[in-house]
This record gives structure tokens, C-alpha cells and sequence, in this order.
């Protein structure tokens, strides 16, 4: 062991994940076998969706965290962060509309690449904004 983390301490924080979730996610279960990788990510986790006195309340950090999630297709970052905005406060309805902005999002991502080679592999012509 590399630190004073020990295995203890990784199964305090997973055992949290599993009481608000419901379940683990594998990346938390793998990495968890190192405490001293685990422990410290955890923990900068904790401090940026526990910590009050910030420009975001907790529901607003969850529902983006969840939004991030599906427009990324992490399907147990997902399913952990909808529970964990739930758990913070989040009505059905801002998660869908997360959810739709989150879609919307990567529709224009996908626009946007797919868009610009249909230009350029049939010479339609069209100018990049100034950023």
C-alpha cells in the first residue's frame, strides 16, 4: 500500500454509493482494490457533489452530472447520477428535461462533425464562425 488508505476505507465509500444507488459501479469495485487510487478520486468526487456553499446547489451539480452521463453513454454513471439527483431533490421533470438537453446536445455534436464532411465530400461550400 502506497498511503494511509486502507481497504477499509474503500468499502465506507462504496458501501455510501450502494446506499444511495443501489448498487457499485464496476469502475468504483476495480479501482477500489488500490485505496490509495481510489480513496483520493472518491473524495474530489464527495467535495465536488457534497460540498455546500457553492455557486451550484447539490440537485443543479447532480442534474448536470446525470446530463453529462447520457450525452457520454455511461450507462452506470447514469444510472448512479439520476439516483443521486434524485436523492438531492430532482423532480421527474427536471430529469427529463436534463435528459432532453443533454440528447440535444450531442444531436448537434453529431450534426456538427457529420454536417461539415457532407460539405466537404460533396463541395458544399459555407464559412466557420469566428470564435
Amino acid at each position: 500500500m502506497f498511503s494511509d488508505y486502507s481497504e477499509d476505507d474503500a468499502k465506507k465509500r462504496l458501501d455510501a454509493v450502494k446506499a444511495v444507488t443501489g448498487s457499485v459501479p464496476p469502475v468504483n469495485q476495480i479501482l477500489s482494490v488500490q485505496p490509495d487510487m481510489f480513496c483520493p478520486t472518491f473524495d474530489v468526487s464527495d467535495s465536488l457533489f457534497k460540498s455546500k456553499g457553492r455557486a451550484l446547489d447539490i440537485k443543479t451539480r447532480r442534474l448536470i452530472a446525470m446530463a453529462c452521463a447520457a450525452s457520454l453513454s455511461g450507462e452506470y454513471c447514469l444510472k448512479a447520477q439520476m439516483a443521486y439527483a434524485k436523492a438531492a431533490g430532482a423532480t421527474s421533470e427536471e430529469v427529463l428535461e436534463a435528459l432532453q438537453i443533454a440528447s440535444f446536445m450531442c444531436m448537434t455534436r453529431s450534426q456538427s462533425y457529420g454536417l461539415r464532411e457532407y460539405a466537404r465530400q460533396f463541395g458544399i461550400e459555407y464559412e466557420e464562425p469566428d470564435h
